[in-house]
């Protein structure tokens, strides 16, 4: 795919966007924002923590570029997408919403997505199988705060990173994947949820919450987390074949500007 040719919108059948933590300092807005300009779909699923009601608690924080990601996703819908906004554990004030639609987006405690060969995938946000967030509120919270904490040092991290004409990188995601408590958390979590989706008689599930994305077979059942938009910047997108695929969005813009940089030939480049 050329650089030209990738300023032009790419359709797709569904996309499923998660934890983009609206109203925090680590939200990706622009990115985000960037993304849904150039990508389209018949159906667009919001899989939980959407806006951070926790974090709006105690303080506000609500610039334009968090309002131009709400009034896009609203547009897509006026416009014809097929909207479902399944709340999360930040977000959960929405779900006593849930059975309603408001401004053309159906506000679901969950949802059933059927591929084009007719197999069914169950859309969860997923924090009913993290043990923390169901029995410990306090310290999901305390652990909420310590995560945001590692995203400010992961901003001015990469504040530094654009300066040095480096791409994007998440300290944050690096340091998570590396600890070995938190590999194993993610570990049991998919596990918890392809078991959910193998009782429910479904072929397989998205989720999101652990802001890990991922696609694999898990005891038969296809396993799919779309990421979040604080660390990875991904999204889950599902082709007119049936065929789903994670897109890194900041890895592809970062590869989209360096085909776009001048060509310099390495003498003048010297000089």
């Amino acid at each position: 795919m050329t650089a030209i040719e990738r300023h032009h919108t790419a359709r797709h059948r569904a996309i499923f966007l998660s934890d983009i933590h609206l109203g925090t300092r680590g939200c990706q807005a622009e990115m985000l924002l960037d993304f849904l300009k150039k990508n389209e779909s018949e159906y667009l699923y919001l899989v939980g923590d959407i806006v951070d009601g926790w974090r709006l608690k105690r303080w506000w924080y609500w610039p334009q570029a968090h309002n131009d990601v709400v009034q896009k996703i609203l547009r897509k819908a006026r416009k014809g997408t097929t909207v479902v906004y399944v709340p999360g554990n930040h977000d959960e004030a929405a779900r006593q919403y849930c059975q309603l639609t408001f401004g053309d987006v159906a506000v679901e405690e969950e949802a059933i997505h059927v591929q084009p060969d007719g197999k069914k995938l169950l859309v969860i946000h997923g924090d009913q199988f993290d043990g923390i967030v169901r029995y410990a509120k306090w310290l999901a919270i305390l652990g909420d705060w310590a995560y945001s904490t590692a995203l400010r040092i992961n901003t001015t991290f990469n504040w530094a990173r654009r300066k040095l004409g480096l791409s994007y990188w998440s300290l944050s995601a690096y340091l998570k994947h590396k600890v070995k408590n938190a590999v194993q958390f993610i570990a049991n979590y998919e596990q918890a949820v392809a078991s959910e989706a193998r009782r429910r008689g479904v072929d397989g599930v998205v989720c999101g919450h652990i802001h890990h994305a991922e696609i694999r077979t898990i005891d038969g059942v296809l396993y799919c987390n779309d990421g979040d938009w604080v660390e990875s910047c991904t999204a889950l997108v599902e082709d007119f074949d049936g065929r789903l695929r994670i897109v890194r969005w900041a890895e592809e813009t970062a590869r989209e500007q360096s085909m776009m940089r001048p060509y310099v030939p390495a003498r003048l480049a010297a000089e």
